[in-house]
């Protein structure tokens, strides 16, 4: 199982500043690079402190001169937000400048904070339809000389200008959670990215279950079409010190109450951010209690979070990201990081798969 490093620019305030938070997450790319580690991921998000990264192909461009081995992936892009002809140029550009380490996700996104503002009405079932159309419409324009003709768009016969340096392009991968999801992604030969967010791990089960199922169901593909591959997204926190789990954990349930209020859109923001919480408001949410943070989260010793690892492994799942935002200081991110590189990694070392 191939083990990958997840980030954002991330806070809940105003500081650190931008410029210092960025630096912030290129120590921890780059220390991921030097050690081992398959990927790093980067996500697309709009208008929040909370997680900034309007155009994650600019980080992955500057990240693909600050490294040296790890694959460049975006988890994910918000396909509603983008017209397919900017997508397949802008993804080909990024494939180009990055050497061809582009791994290409894409997701129907999932802030009513972002919908309401980059696309008024719009849903998450339209969202989802113009995700499916934009697999499409991609690999049309990378083949080149390429009509559309859709629901949500239109265009005449056009062709990506650069096209990505593979001919099929870099690797798809589709961010899923209901059968229908995981079901269309194998359909379309693309991988599946899928998350339990803070849900335990009969969710993750579950998810893995369902891609499952979507393989079988289309085992009968074209011949020598290899199996597409599934990867999970967790929240991990890694240390020898119960005092920091507990603070880890902590943070986890500040995270995912904040996380909730921007899905919803029910909390007024200013300057990029959300009115604090109160103690109150963070306590009143049992889902999201740091004692269910802690036992539903990967967040434990090194050896609990190998054991946890493992049962993914066993389950199936062919990559393991790493979430590491969690509303946790830049110090804290970083000690768990080197800890899981330290005693964790070791453990999977013979044990990694290559991707398609």
């Amino acid at each position: 199982m191939r083990l990958s490093l997840f980030l954002h620019m991330e806070r809940l305030g105003s500081q650190p500043d931008d410029a210092t938070l960025y630096r912030q997450m290129l120590e921890l790319c780059t220390l991921a690079d030097r050690s081992g580690f398959h990927a790093i991921w980067i996500g697309e998000h709009h208008g929040m402190n909370f997680t900034m990264s309007p155009n994650p192909f600019l980080h992955i461009v500057d990240l693909a001169r600050r490294t040296r081995n790890v694959r460049l992936g975006t988890a994910t892009i918000v396909a509603p937000f983008w017209h397919p002809l900017k997508l397949a140029g802008e993804a080909a550009m990024t494939d180009i400048l990055s050497d061809g380490r582009l791994d290409l996700g894409l997701a129907r996104g999932a802030y009513e904070f972002e919908y309401e503002r980059l696309s008024p009405g719009l849903t998450a079932a339209l969202a989802g339809e113009r995700l499916r159309e934009m697999v499409t419409a991609v690999r049309g324009l990378w083949r080149g000389d390429y009509a559309h003709d859709g629901a949500h768009w239109q265009f005449p016969v056009t062709t990506s200008a650069p096209k990505p340096m593979n001919a099929a392009g870099p690797p798809l991968w589709i961010a899923a959670r209901d059968p229908a999801s995981h079901d269309f992604a194998v359909a379309n030969n693309c991988h599946v990215q899928v998350t339990p967010l803070w849900q335990d791990d009969e969710e993750v089960a579950r998810l893995y279950q369902r891609f499952d199922s979507a393989c079988e169901a289309h085992a009968a593909g074209p011949p020598g079409q290899p199996r597409p591959q599934i990867m999970l997204l967790r929240h991990t926190i890694v240390s020898e010190s119960e005092a920091e789990l507990r603070a880890g954990a902590s943070d986890l349930s500040r995270f995912y109450n904040y996380f909730g209020s921007w899905f919803k859109n029910e909390r007024p923001a200013e300057q990029g951010s959300l009115r604090p919480m109160t103690a109150a408001e963070l306590a009143q949410n049992a889902a999201h209690a740091p004692e269910t943070m802690r036992r539903n989260n990967v967040v434990g010793t090194p050896a609990e979070v190998i054991s946890r690892l493992r049962y993914y492994e066993q389950l199936g799942f062919d990559e393991y990201a790493l979430w590491l935002d969690n509303t946790s200081d830049f110090d804290a991110k970083e000690r768990s990081l080197r800890c899981f590189i330290q005693h964790v990694m070791p453990a999977f070392a013979d044990s990694r798969v290559e991707c398609n």
